[in-house]
């Protein structure tokens, strides 16, 4: 995708999640062999961006560690003072402000580009200054509803605690995913109070302030629910990992690959497996792990960069760690090898 070269992004980063019971700050939670917030740049990476912005706070540090390898700037957010504040935190680091913003959070490791790139044209096509991503669920609890006018249009995100009874009942959802002309962006949210529940500003009141104002604030409502709801929990955050295992799995075999049960099959991002290898149940292959043409990897065993020639044969319940296998070898079951080989 060739995105507008005036494209930034801003991802939220800053949160404790209090709710994963953890010591250690959300987005550095591991979905698919990696920290969430990993998924999400790889997910914005195609748009071709002028500039991404990490909002980072909770654990700053080793946020800031996890994001090295990525071509971002990380912006602080010294208090929790909510969503609008924290993207407030990130006007001293724009660069571009001609163009738009596209507001994410670092939580939201199942998004695809696809959906990402069809709400940005279907805002650019439009003109908007503002377009916000939605989508319906049979349970909103929880989420902001969004209140919209005859045409289809946003007029207003409701937050739960702030919704009356009525308001409850509307299934659609802000995902908090927001394309917004940079200028607009920050004019408004300097308009943006703390008079609510929470006693935080509110992103989501940038909604009001763009209607207010005249403008149209448009819609994309996302048509799988499961890819834009955040990883809140741990038992949130194994859902995710088995969907991001699901989708390499099928790509997986449909590259020449033979899953004998892809559920329990675990197979990392940075593993290459060449056709006609066939893998056995209850397997994890992990790290920079090469399985050749035509190998057998029998049930239970778990490889992490081992490369693994052509034709060779690993009997079941094998472990091998940073080694090799030589072509056509057979390695017995329950062998055990660590080191190199």
């Amino acid at each position: 995708m060739t995105a507008s070269p005036t494209l930034s992004t801003i991802i939220l980063a800053a949160g404790k999640g209090t709710r994963m019971k953890s010591a250690k700050a959300k987005v550095l939670h591991e979905v698919f062999f990696q920290p969430m917030i990993h998924l999400v740049l790889k997910a914005v990476e195609p748009l071709q961006t002028k500039q991404s912005i990490v909002i980072v706070g909770h654990q700053k540090e080793a946020v800031e560690r996890v994001l090295e390898e990525f071509d971002v700037t990380c912006a602080e957010q010294k208090e929790q003072n909510g969503t609008g504040h924290a993207v407030l935190c990130a006007e001293p680091h724009i660069t571009e402000w001609e163009g738009d913003v596209m507001i994410l959070y670092g939580d939201s490791p199942l998004l695809l580009t696809q959906h990402l790139e069809e709400m940005y044209q279907l805002h650019r096509h439009n003109d908007s200054v503002l377009t916000v991503m939605t989508t319906c669920l049979t349970n909103p609890s929880n989420y902001g509803r969004i209140i919209i006018d005859n045409s289809g249009n946003v007029i207003e995100i409701v937050e739960e605690k702030d919704a009356t009874e009525e308001q409850r009942n509307i299934t659609e959802i802000n995902v908090g995913i927001y394309c917004v002309q940079t200028k607009f962006l920050f004019e408004a949210l300097k308009q943006v109070t703390t008079d609510n529940s929470q006693g935080e500003m509110y992103l989501t009141d940038i909604v009001a302030i763009a209607v207010k104002n005249g403008f149209t604030v448009r819609r994309y409502e996302h048509p799988h629910p499961s890819h834009v709801l955040g990883v809140n929990s741990r038992g949130e955050l194994a859902t995710a990992h088995m969907e991001i295992q699901s989708r390499r799995n099928a790509a997986l075999m449909a590259s020449g690959i033979t899953l004998l049960n892809p559920l329990t099959t675990q197979i990392g991002p940075t593993v290459t497996i060449e056709p006609d290898s066939i893998i056995g149940p209850q397997v994890t292959i992990t790290g920079t792990s090469l399985i050749s043409n035509g190998c057998v990897i029998e049930a239970g065993v778990s490889l992490d960069n081992a490369d693994v020639g052509t034709n060779a044969h690993i009997g079941a319940n094998s472990v091998l760690n940073n080694c090799s296998v030589r072509a056509g070898e057979k390695i017995l079951p329950l062998t055990y090898r660590s080191g190199k080989y």
